[in-house]
């Protein structure tokens, strides 16, 4: 356990959902430990003190502390599913930037002074333009999950489930599908495995498939 790779994590952010899934699909061991957001422990600061999950830090302390390079580090050492194929780069960007402003003032419409139903509309014309792309294809590259599906999915899960009855009304019925479907797959729920918060000197605990 000791040489494996240490991931700090919140189960709940949408960034450290993503970074899971990859490591998880690759079949990338790692010793997962779960973090309180207002108590971060002081290892994982050491690694990257910019205090935001993940963190992905490796045995040889090389640290990667943003979601899209764990995923794309874990699946370019294994890829049994192809996902690296679907690395929509300008469509994760759109998503990662544009939507998620709106997703934010959306949702947390208190801390940003904004209002919430205009920014709801602006990251609904997001979604009007995913569920024309999912007409054309089960998933977002292709008739498979790839890369784009699994770094997209937990922020539109997020801006759904802000007003589930709302969203549920919306003429999206392709991102409807693609999200349920991806909300019930046994890789996310292994991803959400629960734990109790990390403290220094805990057993390892192993994050991996199997």
């Amino acid at each position: 356990m000791t040489m494996l790779p240490v991931l700090y994590s919140f189960r709940r952010c949408p960034f450290a959902m993503r970074a899971r899934m990859a490591l998880l699909v690759s079949g990338q061991a790692v010793e997962l430990r779960e973090i309180v957001l207002r108590a971060k422990p002081q290892a994982m600061l050491d690694a990257s003190p910019k205090g935001t999950v993940p963190v992905l830090l490796l045995p040889d302390a090389t640290v990667i502390d943003q979601s899209l390079d764990i995923m794309r580090w874990a699946l370019g050492r294994h890829d049994p599913e192809g996902w690296l194929q679907g690395d929509d780069r300008a469509l994760i960007d759109t998503f990662d930037g544009p939507f998620k402003h709106h997703l934010d003032r959306y949702k947390y419409p208190n801390r940003h002074g904004s209002d919430p139903i205009e920014h709801r509309a602006a990251g609904m014309a997001f979604l009007d333009m995913l569920d024309q792309r999912l007409a054309a294809s089960a998933f977002l590259c292709g008739p498979l999950r790839t890369l784009a599906d699994v770094a997209l999915f937990p922020f539109v899960r997020q801006f759904a489930a802000t007003d589930q009855a709302w969203f549920d009304t919306q003429p999206v019925p392709q991102v409807h599908a693609w999200l349920a479907g991806l909300i019930a797959s046994d890789l996310f729920g292994a991803a959400m495995l629960r734990l109790p918060p990390w403290q220094p000197g805990d057993a390892p605990v192993l994050f991996a498939t199997g």
